[in-house]
């Protein structure tokens, strides 16, 4: 028997069987828009080469109003076709499935043409959108059928039609943005018109043997947004029209609750598939923050949906499934949820990759191969970047040697990981430590290099990371520290704390001084409690107010530099931060002038 036998167990579609319970979610890696389609195609090929069954594109726009951005990738052109053909013919060369995700940003998209149900502005975008007329609606409708079935004609199993996360069609379903009056607006059967009749053109256009996936909200996490009656009976309009699959979407864009972010509790949100799950005839898929085989493993298990969808992990390691399914989940890299090489670059305009896994987008150009010259090989440091230099060079058969002052492993990631919301960090140097073992990598820990120690080795890779800063602030007294000696345990701060420095170090202090007790990250009850999250089914939206906990002590946070503190911190964990210090009374002062400390609080605490 597999060690996963409902993860890895097929799902009969009709037409078509797929080889396990696992879908690749669609992210934007904005590999499209380099052009060059060969980096395109193997990225994917990667995946399918992985054991998912099912992939999804990143969001190709079916106009170009609907592009999230200028210039956004889609199926225009014939150029387009044969680039996406070299992309849909390299996955079923590699023996997966590929859906193209079919993504009409709405009031989203970036750009001074965007359309929407009604001209309210989003609060991401400075465009306000035009309001459709009937003759806008029906192009709208038109160009995502076009765009469905070019996607079959290119070669693809199956689309996604994109439905939540507040983007086109999303915006017409609920009153939040749809203002209507006409028979698109008003009451849930005519905001619900646009995407049910999407779907029923998208299937009548591309016939029966074809996936089309609809990605339905079940929680909008915005005022005015859907009820549950509302999410049901969508959901049922939406199977009549044909789809294939329910995919979840959890939260707009706009929306203050995080959804995806190492903070979240792991499958925080299964419980509204497995809620809707009965209400339906066609696969549900769940989403959000599943990163481990055994998770997904229990999620199936327990009936809360059909299939399992994980984007991210996919960066981390593209051969998740084929690990999984041969005994060796250890070795699979984690996804932390940190979003600093994907999300962030998404948005950057950058290529998303992974820091777990930096070939993530880049695997044409990153390849680990055999060294032509096997060499003695000295590693100093046994923080993250040791650690990954120490295995890659092993596995092109180098023979490494890992040194570390430390007794053990993990160099930063040691103090990372007692931090409230990245417990993440764990599991990471679990897996740096198991890679360590498989690689073959000598470890020498408790030692500090020297010039005797290093002579004999063929190279040496210095990579012992960053030291505390002194901010040369004269002391007059009292109990001053550095982030070490709180985060080792070493100190035991006070009630009162000043953190100077308002970088990421400074806020990952101030959240764990703040927190008394277990992470809610650890608690999804507690953690919903904290951000206000409800249930549609009693507020439409399934938002109420936060109740965040007391916090354990009274923290100030300061900083040099004018303007607000975190302006530095991740482009979309930054505001989850600066959220989560201000619910604990955390007091954030920029433009600050240290002239000395003085002297206060009892002997032996911070």
């Amino acid at each position: 028997m597999h060690p996963y036998p409902h993860m890895l167990s097929p799902l009969a579609l009709g037409h078509v069987t797929l080889k396990n319970r696992v879908l690749m979610g669609s992210m934007h890696t904005n590999l499209e828009e380099t052009g060059d389609w060969n980096r395109v195609a193997e990225f994917y090929a990667a995946r399918a080469r992985g054991g998912v069954a099912l992939m999804v594109t990143g969001g190709m726009a079916p106009n170009r109003e609907g592009g999230v951005f200028p210039g956004a990738a889609g199926l225009f052109t014939d150029a387009d076709m044969a680039n996406h053909r070299l992309v849909t013919d390299r996955v079923h060369k590699a023996g997966g499935l590929i859906a193209m995700q079919i993504l009409h940003a709405g009031r989203y998209a970036y750009g001074p043409d965007c359309v929407s149900a009604s001209a309210v502005k989003s609060p991401i975008s400075p465009f306000v959108p035009k309001e459709l007329d009937e003759e806008g609606i029906e192009k709208q409708i038109a160009d995502i059928v076009t765009a469905a079935t070019r996607a079959r004609d290119a070669g693809y199993d199956g689309v996604e039609v994109m439905g939540s996360e507040g983007y086109f069609l999303n915006q017409f379903l609920v009153r939040h943005v749809n203002k209507r009056t006409d028979r698109w607006g008003g009451a849930y059967e005519n905001r619900m018109r646009l995407p049910v009749e999407v779907v029923r053109r998208v299937r009548a256009a591309v016939g029966p043997d074809f996936i089309v996936i609809y990605r339905i909200s079940l929680i909008d996490l915005v005022p005015d947004g859907s009820s549950w009656d509302e999410v049901v009976t969508l959901a049922r309009a939406i199977e009549a029209a044909g789809a294939s699959l329910l995919n979840t979407g959890i939260g707009w864009h706009e929306a203050r609750v995080p959804t995806i972010a190492t903070s979240v509790p792991r499958a925080a949100f299964a419980w509204l598939t497995a809620r809707l799950r009965p209400e339906v005839g066609i696969p549900v898929i769940t989403s959000n923050r599943i990163n481990t085989p055994d998770l997904a493993e229990d999620i199936l298990a327990r009936g809360q949906a059909d299939m399992v969808s994980m984007a991210r992990p996919f960066l981390a390691d593209p051969d998740f499934v084929a690990k999984a399914a041969s005994g060796r989940a250890d070795e699979i890299a984690p996804c932390i949820a940190c979003n600093q090489a994907c999300l962030d670059h998404t948005f950057q305009g950058k290529i998303s990759s992974c820091l777990v896994n930096p070939r993530a987008g880049f695997e044409t150009e990153l390849e680990i191969v055999p060294a032509a010259a096997p060499r003695s090989v000295a590693v100093v440091g046994a923080g993250p970047a040791g650690m990954s230099a120490a295995i890659t060079a092993a596995m092109r058969g180098h023979r490494v040697t890992l040194f570390d002052r430390a007794a053990q492993i993990g160099g930063q990631l040691t103090m990372a990981r007692v931090i409230p919301g990245k417990e993440e960090f764990h599991g990471l140097t679990d897996w740096f430590a198991t890679m360590l073992e498989r690689s073959g990598v000598t470890l020498r820990l408790g030692e500090t290099a020297d010039v005797a120690q290093l002579d004999g080795f063929d190279e040496v890779i210095v990579a012992t990371g960053v030291a505390p800063r002194d901010p040369a602030i004269p002391a007059s007294g009292g109990q001053v520290v550095s982030y070490i000696d709180i985060l080792t345990g070493a100190v035991t701060a006070g009630p009162r704390v000043a953190v100077i420095g308002a970088g990421g170090i400074g806020f990952d202090v101030a959240e764990f001084l703040t927190q008394s007790g277990e992470s809610p990250t650890l608690h999804p009850a507690e953690w919903r409690r904290e951000w206000g999250v409800g249930d549609p089914a009693q507020t439409p939206g399934g938002l109420t107010p936060p109740q965040p906990e007391a916090p354990a002590r009274q923290v100030t946070l300061l900083q040099r530099k004018p303007g607000k503190p975190g302006k530095t911190l991740g482009k979309t964990t930054g505001w989850i931060h600066r959220a989560a210090l201000a619910a604990k009374g955390v007091k954030m002062i920029g433009g600050g002038d240290y002239e000395c400390i003085p002297a206060a609080g009892p002997p032996g605490e911070a």
